[in-house]
């Protein structure tokens, strides 16, 4: 599986409950593409959102957002790293 990150630009505020409800009612159809959703994180004015699920592909997160009816701008593979702290001397 690899990590799927969703960017989204809203016309209006959204509310994180409102993400979370939504989430939620849309889990079946994740489930039937084989894409785990991950978590959100929304932006101090709820115009922007960053996704991140894993799943097979980025198309596979494409297709399950567009059948569930959610905008987005870009979805995109990605890979993470942790940073490690500099070496005491």
């Amino acid at each position: 599986m690899k990590t799927v990150i969703v960017e989204r630009s809203l016309l209006e505020p959204v509310a994180v409950s409102a993400l979370a409800e939504r989430a939620a009612t849309g889990s079946a159809c994740l489930e039937a593409h084989r894409v785990r959703f991950v978590r959100s994180l929304v932006s101090s004015d709820g115009l922007r959102v960053i996704c991140e699920y894993e799943a097979p592909d980025a198309e596979t997160v494409r297709v399950a957002n567009r059948k569930l009816g959610l905008p987005f701008d870009r979805v995109w593979a990605a890979e993470s790293f942790a940073a490690t702290p500099p070496e005491k001397p």
